[in-house]
């Protein structure tokens, strides 16, 4: 009997953008997209770039530029086009109808990953729930570019299936994942008020996706979270405690990794996780040094912590992966202007690591109160708390008590007795 093998088809895609105000950018965006469309599994056979002083309301394109496009998909044999900004449903359609091809978008091609690496429950549901959002609005246009090629980007997660329910099917199923959302972010205010009720200061590690984030979770905490040169390598949020060499617990929380263009279904559906930067006591800013777009990468951060009402932090940026940078990148200033401190390193080889630990702890010192107390020895248990969540400088057993000297915060100098 004679075997096949079955092979799933690449996707062969151009890549097309409209430029309308810096043609640099737009270049930079849509080499982002390209790692983004590798990413989502399928390969970039060509690029395209329209300049124009607006988006063509109708067909994103020009209708001349759209003629060009045809003859560079079959000269390319391409399968499909993604284009660089999200499109209405309008344009879909009407692109599909002028080449006849499958059409999609960045918003898809980021919502395709996602769903791709959302692991758990609540992960899942975020991810669904911008998706069925999204779709719900490109439901014609969508149902038919998806099928043709009966697969590939755009069809994980909900899949086709809820593709082809009816609108009031899938609003059901959008005010059914809404109250999951709701119910999830219960849990987490609860979760915060709980931490906020125990004094553990909370850091939060923030970035663009791939700078470095969960390596450095992994690196101070032996969390174990998925470590990969691909964008959005991880997505739910991880916390993980530490103990600081003057004996204090922090809580290190690591964040979405954020991106230009950020869908903001997205923006909306991750709200809850990406608030914990909102909740931290000091921002951890990670920067891929080696990224000729660092600079942009930055702004994007800023931008969407903005957006998220994260504001008055104290922050940290460390410039990552030294070991990587090219002798022209050697010669640039790095810098970050709206970092409180700035540090360089490798976090993948522990560079830097040990600079950043002296940061922390001299923040944390800046913010504590000293103190010089004897406690009788009736209240011992108090001086596990100023152990656990303060610096216990020292100790010293007198007729009266324990005599210590420490530095705190106003919360646990109020809990002992200040």
């Amino acid at each position: 009997m004679e075997l096949f093998e079955i092979k799933e088809e690449i996707e062969r895609v151009i890549l097309v953008a409209v430029n309308t105000r810096n043609e640099q950018e737009t270049k930079k965006s849509l080499d982002e997209l390209e790692e983004l469309v590798e990413t989502a599994g399928a390969v970039t056979v060509g690029k395209m770039i329209q300049n124009l002083d607006s988006v063509n309301k109708a067909t994103y394109l020009g209708k001349g530029k759209i003629e060009e496009l045809k003859e560079y998909i079959n000269a390319q044999e391409a399968t499909g086009i993604v284009c660089d900004d999200e499109l209405s449903p309008a344009q879909i359609t009407n692109l599909e109808n002028e080449l006849d091809i499958k059409v999609m978008d960045r918003t898809l091609i980021i919502l395709d990953i996602f769903a791709g690496r959302a692991l758990t429950s609540e992960g899942k549901i975020q991810v669904e729930l911008a998706q069925l959002k999204y779709r719900a609005a490109r439901l014609v246009g969508l149902r038919r570019s998806l099928s043709r090629l009966g697969g590939g980007i755009g069809t994980r997660g909900p899949g086709e299936k809820k593709l082809e329910m009816d609108r009031r099917l899938i609003d059901d199923r959008i005010s059914e994942l809404k109250r999951g959302i709701d119910t999830m972010r219960k849990h987490r205010d609860l979760a915060r008020s709980k931490r906020s009720s125990n004094p553990v200061p909370v850091i939060a590690i923030v970035g663009y996706t791939n700078a470095g984030k969960s390596t450095l979770l992994n690196n101070l905490t032996g969390a174990s979270v998925l470590e990969e040169d691909k964008l959005f390598a991880t997505l739910d949020p991880t916390t993980r405690s530490f103990g600081m060499p003057s004996g204090q617990e922090v809580l290190f929380t690591d964040t979405v990794g954020f991106i230009r263009k950020l869908p903001h279904h997205l923006i909306d559906a991750f709200r809850s996780t990406l608030e914990e930067a909102k909740y931290a006591d000091i921002l951890l800013h990670v920067v891929d040094a080696s990224n000729p777009q660092a600079d942009s990468q930055m702004d994007t951060v800023y931008e969407t912590l903005e957006k998220l009402g994260v504001n008055s932090k104290t922050i940290i940026t460390i410039f990552n992966k030294q070991d990587v940078l090219t002798e022209e990148s050697q010669t640039v200033i790095l810098k970050d202007d709206k970092a409180d401190y700035v540090l360089k390193g490798s976090i993948k080889h522990s560079q830097g690591i040990d600079d950043l630990i002296d940061t922390i702890e001299k923040i944390l010192k800046e913010r504590s109160i000293y103190i010089e107390k004897i406690f009788p020895y009736d209240e011992a248990g108090k001086i596990q708390l100023i152990r656990k969540y303060g610096q216990l400088i020292s100790e010293e057993y007198v007729p009266e008590g324990i005599f210590i000297k420490a530095n705190v915060s106003e919360e646990i100098a109020g809990k002992v007795g200040i």
